[in-house]
């Protein structure tokens, strides 16, 4: 009893809870949306076959559906223990096969692009420890918020239909992963390397780097103390980054016709599969928290005793300014754009002129039904930036809170980060039906989790740090080491992480609007125009740059301008905190004792 009411018995207990709650919602998902399973099935096996009441009562008969859901959510648990998923209401077969099928190429998929994140991460990060001071890394934003699927099918008319080079469908080798693993790998990097990169010019700064300069260490010696400083309260965000390209590599995996575990559990939801759904979503589920256990462990070997000796001193935050014209340049031209955009008809359909180049009547070109893409682009930047700022917002709050409840907050986002943003969308379209709020919805509930990781994790650091240990010690407050201290120190690099995640929170929202979740024709939102110029590319791609340029943007802008935000020092010398750190615990090296 006395472990389960531990850091580790809460963590366990809130992670069980989380994977029941997701597992019932789940199998609630043929009741919750309202239409009869057993025609969806039917449909799912014949088309052609009419949905007659004998044909459904036989289906509804073959599967227990009178039984109700719980009944079937009970029986399929039943068989857990035994390594039984159930069958598959649709083909008949054993679940088992194609969830570990799925699996493994996904598996295999996400170790390609993890290794492409990072050598893109490699090469953001190598500039900051050459020159020993940061950027403000509106490059690597704009890496980030490249929308995958555009990526992935420019990729395969490049790369495998203009030059041939590569396959571009199917899984039969390892070129088949190339492609995929770039389109999903390059966001990705770039999303790391803006982390690490980011937190490494506070540390560079501390004392004992000047130290061990000036003692003759070698430059390679100090990046590697370097790095491994600034490691630790990152190295969640990494598991999550692999998670994230395992199951929410569904639009990738559908352009490139990949069998994956994502597009598995896609497919099950669109047929209401629910013995295969459940099947896809518990593997998941289960990678999910294997790779937050294996974060967990890696953070702690980098740490050491330091967590435990109360011998971490953490570097203030120092966000880089950019030069104020690079923010106010990025602004003026998304916000003209914008702004000429409005004052354009966005729904006017023009048959004679689809498709056609820019010009001085369209400067952005027309989309396939000849409707101007600079209209479009304009009036649907309230519905994109507006949902995906208060989206992020609510984020960034929920994690804060989440940041003080370590225990809590690590077993429910392992769980929350499992779950593919295209499986929420439909449970909750289920429930709701398609459209922005829904969509909205659904990416909130699952976009917190890396936010929340990065705020306990920099929460549990600085409660162990000498700093604090002396504030304790001349008598301060709590209430004051949390507001001048704790939450300051954590605040600015959790919001400078929330504002580089925006865009990804708005590809997030387009994504599910190229499935149909989100916003509906022929609302001009950016995630259907990117999804209605993805057809054809090739022939019109200003349709598709306009707004995948917007939203590389709006990336380059918030992280720009995140560090007029954020707070700290821009370029000038160390804080005085920093000046007065020692060398870090963790990275000590232990002093042999004189012989006696």
């Amino acid at each position: 009893m006395a472990r389960l009411s531990g850091p580790a018995g809460r963590t366990a207990l809130t992670r069980l809870g989380c994977l029941a709650a997701v597992l019932t919602t789940v199998g609630l998902l043929p009741w919750l949306s309202g239409r009869d399973p057993a025609l969806t099935v039917l449909r799912a096996r014949s088309a052609e076959q009419e949905g007659t009441p004998e044909a459904l009562a036989a289906i509804r008969a073959d599967l227990g559906l009178d039984a109700g859901p719980f009944s079937l959510l009970g029986s399929w648990a039943a068989g857990l223990p035994r390594g039984d998923l159930g069958t598959s209401w649709v083909s008949g077969t054993d679940v088992l096969p194609s969830v570990a099928a799925g699996l493994q190429v996904s598996l295999a998929l996400m170790g390609a692009a993890l290794g492409i994140a990072l050598l893109v991460a490699c090469a953001l990060v190598a500039p900051v420890l050459v020159r020993g001071r940061g950027s403000a890394g509106a490059f690597a934003a704009m890496l980030a918020a490249l929308p995958e699927f555009l990526l992935a099918t420019l990729a395969l008319l490049a790369c495998g239909v203009w030059l041939g080079w590569l396959p571009t469908s199917g899984w039969q080798g390892p070129q088949y992963m190339v492609l995929p693993a770039l389109a999903l790998g390059v966001p990705a990097g770039g999303l790391l390397g803006r982390l690490v990169a980011d937190a490494l010019p506070a540390v560079l700064a501390e004392r004992w780097v000047e130290l061990w300069q000036g003692a003759g260490v070698s430059g390679a010696r100090v990046a590697a103390a370097a790095l491994r400083r600034v490691l630790p309260p990152l190295v969640p965000q990494f598991g999550m980054v692999a998670v994230g390209l395992t199951g929410g590599a569904i639009a990738v995996e559908t352009v490139f016709a990949v069998p994956g575990i994502g597009r598995t559990a896609l497919g099950a939801a669109k047929s209401q599969d629910l013995p295969l759904l459940q099947g896809a979503v518990l593997a998941l589920l289960a990678l999910g928290l294997v790779t937050g256990a294996a974060a967990a462990v890696v953070r702690r070997r980098l740490l050491g005793p330091a967590l435990r000796d109360a011998g971490l001193t953490l570097p203030a935050a120092r966000p880089v300014r950019a030069h104020p014209a690079i923010p106010s340049a990025l602004a003026a031209v998304l916000l003209t754009a914008i702004a000429w955009g409005l004052l354009r008809d966005p729904y006017t359909v023009d048959t004679a002129a689809r498709l056609r180049a820019p010009s001085g009547a369209h400067p952005l070109g027309t989309d396939g039904l000849g409707r101007d893409v600079l209209a479009r682009l304009g009036h649907g930047a309230a519905s994109t930036v507006g949902t995906a700022a208060a989206v992020c917002l609510a984020g960034l709050l929920l994690a804060l809170a989440l940041g003080f409840l370590p225990s809590v907050a690590a077993g429910a986002s392992d769980i929350a980060n499992a779950l593919p943003p295209v499986i929420v969308g439909i449970l909750v379209a289920a429930v709701a039906g398609p459209g922005t709020g829904g969509a909205a919805w659904a990416v909130a509930l699952i976009s917190w989790p890396p936010l929340a990781a990065h705020a306990a994790a920099l929460v549990q650091e600085i409660r162990a740090s000498a700093f604090l240990l002396g504030q304790r010690a001349v008598g301060a407050s709590p209430w004051w080491i949390l507001t001048r201290h704790v939450l300051p120190s954590v605040a600015a690099p959790v919001t400078r992480h929330a504002l580089l995640r925006l865009p990804g929170i708005a590809l997030a929202l387009a994504s599910l609007g190229f499935l149909g979740l989100g916003a509906q024709p022929p609302a001009p939102e950016w995630g259907l125009l990117l999804d209605e110029s993805r057809a054809y590319v090739e022939r019109a791609p200003w349709a598709a740059l306009a707004p995948a340029v917007a939203l590389a943007l709006l990336a380059g802008l918030s992280v720009s301008a995140a560090s007029y935000t954020a707070g700290g020092p821009a370029r000038g010398g160390p804080p005085v905190r920093a000046r007065l750190a020692f060398v870090p615990a963790a990275l000590r090296r232990p002093r042999k004792e004189p012989a006696r």
